[in-house]
C-alpha cells in the first residue's frame, strides 16, 4: 500500500449497468449494507486497483473513493445520469 494510497477491488452489478462497488478488502462484503447488496445483485469482480491521490478515475473523485474505503470499507459508483434533452431529438 502506498503512503496515501489504498489497494481496492472493484465489482460490477449484474442488475444495474455501469454500477460499481469498490471494496477495501477482496470479497469484503460484510461492511456493505444488506439492502445495498440486495439491489446490487451478485457482484462480479472486474479489476484490482492501487488507488492514490494522484490517480485519475473516469467517473469518480479518487480522494472520495479512498475516504469511503477507509471509513466505510466500500464505495458505490452509480451509473451516470442521462441528460434527457440530449436524447429527445431536439434541434438545439
Amino acid at each position: 500500500m502506498l503512503d496515501n494510497g489504498l489497494h481496492c477491488w472493484v465489482y460490477r452489478s449484474p442488475h444495474k449497468q455501469e454500477m460499481y462497488l469498490y471494496l477495501a478488502q477482496e470479497d469484503g462484503f460484510d461492511r456493505v449494507p444488506e439492502a445495498l447488496l440486495a439491489r446490487f445483485g451478485d457482484p462480479v469482480l472486474v479489476i484490482e486497483l492501487e488507488l492514490d491521490p494522484g490517480r485519475r478515475l473516469a467517473r469518480e473523485d479518487v480522494s472520495s473513493v479512498i475516504k469511503n474505503l477507509r471509513n466505510l470499507g466500500y464505495h458505490l459508483q452509480l451509473p451516470p445520469r442521462l441528460e434527457p434533452a440530449l436524447y429527445q431529438g431536439n434541434q438545439d
